[in-house]
C-alpha cells in the first residue's frame, strides 16, 4: 500500500525507530520478549520495574523500546548502544500502543480504541513507560514511513 487509507474511522500511530517488544506481566513477574522470543528483561531492569508497579496483576502489552534523542526523536542506534550493560537507564523509553490481555480478560477482540483507553489508564503517564497516542482520520497526511495504521 503506497499511502494510508482515507476515512475518519482509521487510527494512525507514529512509527518509532526501536525494537518491537511485547511485555508480559504475571503476578509481579515481568518479561520483555523480542519478536524471536529472546528474553531481554535483564537488559532493561528499569522498564521491568516500571511495569511491575502498574495496577495490574496480569497483562500483555505491545510496544516499542526506543532510545530518545534530546529533540524527542527516536534513534535505533541509541537503543543498540543502550543495550550494552550499564548504559540502558538514561536512554530508554518504552512506548506502549496496545493492551491485549488484562487481569484474566482477553482483549484481542475488543475494539482497538477501547484497548488503547484501558492502556492509557493502566500506564498513568509514568517515567519510562509512555502511552503511544494515535490520530483518527488524516490518512493521506500520514506517510507509510512515519505511521502504522490499524
Amino acid at each position: 500500500m503506497k499511502e494510508a487509507p482515507g476515512g475518519r474511522d482509521w487510527l494512525r500511530e507514529l512509527k518509532f525507530d526501536g525494537y518491537r517488544i511485547p511485555a508480559r506481566l504475571d503476578h509481579g513477574s515481568v518479561r520483555l520478549l523480542t519478536r524471536t522470543g529472546l528474553d531481554w528483561t535483564h537488559k532493561y531492569p528499569s522498564i521491568a520495574k516500571a511495569l511491575r508497579a502498574r495496577p495490574a496483576w496480569q497483562a500483555y502489552l505491545d510496544g516499542e523500546l526506543c532510545g530518545v534523542r534530546p529533540n524527542g526523536t527516536t534513534s535505533f542506534d541509541m537503543i543498540q548502544a543502550a543495550s550494552e550493560p550499564g548504559n540502558a537507564a538514561a536512554l530508554v523509553f518504552f512506548f506502549l500502543f496496545d493492551l491485549l490481555h488484562l487481569n484474566g480478560e482477553d482483549l484481542l477482540w475488543v475494539p482497538l480504541r477501547d484497548r488503547k483507553a484501558r492502556l492509557q489508564w493502566l500506564l498513568g503517564g509514568l517515567g519510562a513507560l509512555q502511552y503511544s497516542d494515535h490520530q483518527t482520520g488524516r490518512g493521506p497526511s500520514f506517510t507509510p514511513k512515519r505511521a502504522r495504521w490499524a
